[in-house]
């Protein structure tokens, strides 16, 4: 594997904006299994009980396939950051540890954006292609990290919970939490998207 030390800082910013790319068209995946599931649990809900139960099994384990490549994508952009020894701007300030318990906010990542932003000079004062402001954007993957992975980890918790005895209240509540999708800020991910053009 080449050396980062090697690359130049647009290099760099070439490879990390891939990652982010890659890392982006895996959220897109999640989305259209979260989907795919809601329409199974509605159909578990509808007594189509055996091959919903089975079509919900294999979503979790696809779902935690793409989790898992995810988490992947984020560790390869924290650790070249951190390995690039000055090259880019250095994340030691920011914290990355989003707990699972925290619902995300959009105004946290504002204010995280605004703290590392006034920690650093502007140097993009030229007409040349603009700089990826990589510390923001990889700050965004983690928050995203942490908010898919915890709707990730409520319908497990719900596909491991259904059982055809389930009263029809409680199962209506699971069906409203898949769709609702209460831990995904919408706002934080259309942000990301605008990042790609």
């Amino acid at each position: 594997m080449e050396s980062r030390e090697g690359k130049s800082i647009s290099d760099l910013e070439e490879e990390f904006f891939h990652k982010f790319r890659d890392f982006m068209t895996g959220i897109t995946k999640i989305d259209e299994l979260g989907i795919a599931g809601s329409k199974l649990l509605s159909g578990f809900q509808q007594a189509l009980v055996h091959s919903c139960t089975h079509g919900l099994c294999n979503h979790i384990s696809k779902a935690k396939e793409i989790l898992n490549e995810l988490e992947g994508l984020l560790g390869d952009v924290t650790n070249a950051i951190q390995t690039t020894d000055g090259n880019l701007l250095a994340l030691s300030d920011l914290d990355f540890d989003v707990e699972l318990n925290e619902p995300v906010t959009y105004n946290d990542l504002e204010e995280k954006d605004a703290l590392s932003r006034s920690q650093s000079p502007d140097v993009t004062t030229t007409k040349k292609k603009k700089s990826i402001d990589v510390p923001h954007l990889a700050m965004v993957m983690a928050f995203i990290y942490s908010m898919v992975k915890q709707d990730y980890l409520m319908q497990e918790k719900i596909v491991s919970a259904l059982d055809v005895k389930m009263p029809s209240e409680e199962l209506e509540s699971y069906c409203q939490m898949w769709s609702l999708r209460p831990f995904i800020n919408d706002e934080i991910v259309h942000q990301a998207w605008e990042h790609i053009h």
